[in-house]
């Protein structure tokens, strides 16, 4: 169900908030792998879980760039 969301969430996103995301995960999962070279992590899930999140955002955000061009190719 969360999953769900999150895919919700981004194909009602724009561009520039896509753009944002990948950037906001990207700098999460450099922290996590920072404290995971420096210090214990719990959850070694998380990996996982941002490196899909990150890719299904791109996902989203390509999908956006074809619908324009689609658009544009039409006219």
């Amino acid at each position: 169900m969360k999953i769900k969301r999150e895919k919700d969430n981004l194909k009602q996103m724009n561009k520039k908030d896509l753009r944002d995301r990948i950037e906001l995960l990207q700098r999460e999962l450099f922290n996590v792998r920072l404290n995971a070279a420096t210090a214990h992590v719990k959850d070694y899930s998380q990996f996982k879980k941002l490196r899909r999140s990150i890719a299904r955002t791109k996902t989203y955000m390509q999908q956006k760039n074809i619908e324009k061009q689609n658009i544009m190719e039409k006219r």
